[in-house]
């Protein structure tokens, strides 16, 4: 496990990225600070600037403004900080005409850390043949491939942009039970973006809601939970909620108003009916507020077209 002091595994001060000079930025002013030690879920409709902080975190861009360290140091700030984080790019990608054996000999030249004995054992537990070519396997066994490349370099920090959204349900289930072993193994940070939810709840314990191109909420997740609510009660009510109450979203239902509510670290009698919120329920909320300015009248149905419009 990491040590009490280890760095967080994201710093960010006003990060900003733009692709040209008048296009709206990718990233705008995010600010966030991500401990080390959890599994973190970035999710975000397509479009949110999900894979632009992950591979500003992996030193393939620069931001245009801000600033921005990993475990403590500028992405890829040398060859042994480079070591130190696996990335999983969208589609997996692997090299088609090597075979499952030459990815596990190319791995080990260019890794100075490489544990063959982990790569090996765990090209033979998902049943992959070493002589085989990358391009012959399926989704999923690329998908296992590229995660055992990315975790044989015995990295502090692994991180997956979107890895699994194009595997069938049983592969995607595999990959995702796969990367939990190698955290545990490894004593790593985990950082998963993805747009499915069902995911995140399976192996998360830290969450970033990120839309339109700015952080709308982190935190670990059981507070998180803790802290929102769904207070069903009359229209006119909403007007009188207790101090330190926030309205997320409102969705208005004939004389009666449903809102998520976020309700602080120590929240005290709420008005009305007060219920237990869904992870899916929070996610939506705050993408809806950050859509629409404030997320009053639209339904979740509505706010989950937010969401699939952009994928």
């Amino acid at each position: 496990m990491p040590h009490a002091d280890a760095p967080p595994v994201f710093h960010a001060e006003g990060l900003t990225k733009k692709y040209g000079r008048r296009g709206k930025p990718a990233l705008d002013d995010v600010n966030l600070t991500i401990p080390s030690g959890r599994v973190i879920g970035l999710v975000g409709p397509n479009g949110a600037g999900k894979s632009t902080l992950l591979h500003l975190a992996c030193g393939l861009i620069e931001p245009t403004a801000g600033s921005l360290t990993v475990l403590g140091s500028p992405p890829a700030a040398n060859a042994t900080h480079l070591a130190r984080v696996g990335f999983v790019a969208q589609n997996t990608p692997v090299y088609g005409s090597f075979s499952v054996a030459e990815h596990l000999k190319f791995g080990a030249k260019m890794n100075p850390a490489w544990d063959p004995a982990l790569a090996e054992r765990r090209i033979r537990q998902v049943g992959l043949n070493p002589g085989q070519k990358a391009g012959q396997l399926s989704g999923g066994q690329r998908a296992q491939l590229a995660l055992t490349i990315a975790a044989a370099k015995r990295p502090e920090l692994l991180i997956f942009d979107e890895p699994a959204a194009a595997l069938d349900p049983l592969a995607r289930k595999g990959f995702l039970r796969n990367l939990m072993e190698f955290v545990v193994e490894l004593g790593a940070s985990a950082v998963l973006s993805s747009h499915l939810l069902d995911d995140i709840e399976q192996v998360c314990d830290y969450l970033i809601v990120l839309c339109e191109s700015r952080v709308q909420v982190a935190g670990d997740v059981r507070d998180l939970l803790a802290r929102h609510a769904r207070l069903v009660g009359p229209r006119e009510g909403l007007d009188r909620l207790a101090p330190g109450v926030e309205v997320i979203r409102t969705e208005h239902r004939g004389h009666y108003s449903h809102s998520i509510v976020r309700t602080g670290a120590a929240p005290g009698p709420l008005p009305y009916v007060a219920e237990r919120v869904s992870l899916e329920e929070l996610v939506l909320a705050y993408m809806t507020r950050a859509a629409t300015g404030y997320g009053s009248g639209m339904g979740a149905e509505a706010a989950t077209d937010v969401w699939e419009a952009r994928r």
